[in-house]
C-alpha cells in the first residue's frame, strides 16, 4: 500500500484528508493522494483512471485525538486496488503537502499506523483475502 508519513506526529498513515464543502469523497481522495503522495505532480490520465472505481471499506465514526463531546471525526475509506502494478504502481511517489515522506509499504498485522488506519487496512485485507 502507499503510506505517507504525517508531518504533525510522524506516524505513517493512509493518504487522505478533509472533504471540502460540496465535494464528493472520491474527488477528495484523488486530490489528497495527488497532494500527499505525488507532491502535486500532474499524472493526468493514470491518476484519473485509477480513482474511477473504489471499493467501500468503512464509513462512520473513528477514534481520533481531535474528538470531543460536541464534535467528532467521521471517515469514509475506499480501496483503490492496482492488481498488476500497471497504474499507481508505475507512479514516482514524492511526498508533498503535509506529508514528510511517502513509500510503498508491505502490510501485515504488525503495521503501526496513525489513529485507526490499521483497522481500515485490516478490512481491506479481509475483503481481498490477503495475508495479514
Amino acid at each position: 500500500m502507499v503510506a505517507i508519513q504525517r508531518s504533525d506526529n510522524k506516524l505513517w498513515a493512509i493518504p487522505g484528508g478533509m472533504v471540502d464543502p460540496g465535494e464528493n469523497v472520491t474527488v477528495t481522495l484523488k486530490r489528497e493522494f495527488t497532494e500527499e503522495a505525488l507532491n502535486f505532480t500532474d499524472k493526468g490520465n493514470m491518476v484519473e483512471e485509477f480513482f474511477k472505481d473504489g471499493d467501500p471499506v468503512y464509513s462512520g465514526y473513528v477514534d481520533d485525538f481531535r474528538n470531543t463531546d460536541n464534535a467528532w471525526m467521521e471517515t469514509t475509506a475506499l480501496n483503490f486496488h492496482d492488481e498488476d502494478g500497471t497504474k499507481v504502481g508505475q507512479l514516482q511517489l514524492e511526498a508533498g503537502d503535509d506529508a514528510t515522506n511517502v513509500r510503498w509499504t508491505d502490510i501485515d498485522a504488525n503495521l503501526k499506523l496513525h489513529a485507526n488506519h490499521a483497522d481500515i487496512v485490516k478490512e481491506v485485507v479481509l475483503k481481498r483475502n490477503a495475508h495479514w
